[in-house]
């Protein structure tokens, strides 16, 4: 790789033709601790970005090198570095300064807020301030604001997340920085289960399906999966899948584009039975037959327990 020289701590800087050919977009991503940095760093997470949390800044200058050389095929990049990093946060400003004059192409975010919103979101949280561990957080947000001053007037953009939601950030951080993404989607994971195995680990949302009619006590439906048509059969015999469905359909046509709309970016949806063999994974497969044909989810079954001895 061709340099065009080193700058004041003996780090190399990359040349301007480097970079047409290797990253097309670098997003530096600091600001004061409780603002928003790592709500930030998911949204460019989830637009395919190669992400990077709690970089100290002499490190960056080794990233970029990195992604300079030969058969990388990282394209877009984001990093998060703040206070946390401690002494080594000290030649941030400077990093940027010499980023700027290599010609790399890089964008730096900056996220403030006012101390009464950093103070609210440090108590629902409990956490200790970084810059005051054995202090007050007005303390460590104080000093923090000493430190970041330099660098929020390097900044390309600066965003004030007072009084914003996690998913208000979300929608204008890809509203504003992310302008070429592509349209949202919600990957929707319907996981089958049984409970007789144990609960669902984390589900967003869970739906006991025991009350259906159970194939298990039937000899030759026993052996048989969910994905058979004859387990269906037998759910459905008295009409009660189909009310079921009548009832379930709107919800999840309501649900899944309010989550969508939120900026969620997973939803697992836990589908749970006695053994997780038959109804479970029945209804399982029928949700995601129904929803694998809209282009803003992208659908995945699991079946956790159809495996087990029936």
């Amino acid at each position: 790789m061709e340099v065009t020289g080193v700058d004041e701590l003996g780090e190399q800087i990359v040349t301007s033709e480097d970079v047409v050919s290797a990253l097309t977009d670098l997003v530096i991503i600091t600001g004061f601790s409780g603002a928003g940095k790592s709500t930030a760093m998911a949204v460019f997470e989830d637009e395919g970005y190669f992400c990077v949390d709690n970089l100290p800044s002499e490190m960056i200058r080794s990233l970029v090198e990195l992604f300079m050389h030969t058969g990388s095929k990282v394209q877009r990049a984001a990093v998060v570095s703040d206070v946390r990093a401690g002494t080594y946060f000290e030649g941030f400003a400077t990093m940027i300064d010499d980023l700027r004059a290599s010609g790399v192409k890089h964008r730096v975010l900056f996220l403030d807020a006012d101390e009464s919103t950093l103070l609210t979101r440090y108590k629902e949280t409990r956490r200790r301030h970084p810059m005051a561990p054995a202090g007050t957080v007005t303390e460590g947000i104080a000093r923090e604001r000493d430190l970041l001053a330099p660098l929020r007037g390097r900044a390309d953009v600066v965003f004030d997340t007072s009084g914003l939601t996690a998913a208000m950030l979300r929608r204008k951080l890809a509203d504003e920085l992310l302008p070429t993404r592509t349209p949202g989607r919600l990957a929707v994971t319907f996981q089958s289960f049984g409970f007789k195995y144990g609960p669902a680990r984390d589900p967003d949302l869970l739906l006991d399906v025991r009350f259906l009619p159970n194939p298990h006590y039937e000899g030759d439906l026993r052996p048989l999966t969910g994905e058979d048509p004859r387990i269906v059969e037998f759910i459905n015999r008295d009409g009660e899948l189909d009310a079921f469905y009548e009832r379930l359909h709107p919800l999840f046509d309501y649900l899944l584009p309010q989550y969508l709309a939120e900026g969620k970016a997973h939803l697992v949806v836990a589908i749970g039975c006695t053994g997780g063999r038959h109804r479970s994974v029945a209804i399982a497969a029928h949700l995601a037959a129904r929803y694998s044909s809209e282009p803003e989810y992208l659908v995945h079954v699991v079946n956790r327990d159809v495996s087990r001895p029936a």
